[in-house]
């Protein structure tokens, strides 16, 4: 079976602080995504915080159809990492991360997803993962490319 994650690396000439600006705040996912076109903290939480709730407006393959994904923090090292899971507790069903490298005064910034491992979702990915994978692979190097023409031109 093909697994059932991915990750893109960009390098952006821009430092790690300039960067973890953007990612860890999910108001404003809508600029860079293209399938999350808004996203609102939930239950009191403002910013990025382990256990910080918010959750994601999407329209699945920019077609439709589109729905909110309540989402919790899982990690979140300032400058470094920022981790989500997609799903309520204790039914997650895709963890997405941003992973912040320093590289002298310049950053590799990876974006990755993992499916959760469980019958459902190793029987949606034998059957669908192909055209999903190609399409999350996609969005995140959509995604990173266009937060690098922001942290890049400013």
């Amino acid at each position: 079976m093909a697994k059932m994650s991915d990750e893109v690396t960009v390098h952006m000439n821009a430092p790690a602080e300039k960067i973890w600006a953007l990612v860890s705040d999910v108001t404003r996912i809508g600029e860079y995504s293209p399938e999350t076109f808004e996203a609102e903290w939930l239950d009191g939480a403002t910013g990025p915080t382990v256990g910080a709730k918010f959750r994601g407006h999407v329209k699945r393959n920019q077609k439709g159809p589109t729905y909110w994904a309540p989402c919790t923090v899982t990690e979140c090292e300032p400058n470094r990492l920022f981790t989500f899971a997609v799903g309520e507790p204790g039914k997650v069903l895709n963890t997405w991360s941003y992973q912040l490298t320093p590289v002298g005064d310049d950053t590799d910034v990876t974006e990755s997803f993992q499916l959760t491992d469980n019958f459902a979702m190793r029987t949606y990915w034998a059957l669908l993962g192909w055209a999903r994978g190609k399409t999350n692979r996609n969005g995140m190097q959509t995604t990173l490319n266009r937060i690098k023409a922001e942290v890049e031109s400013a």
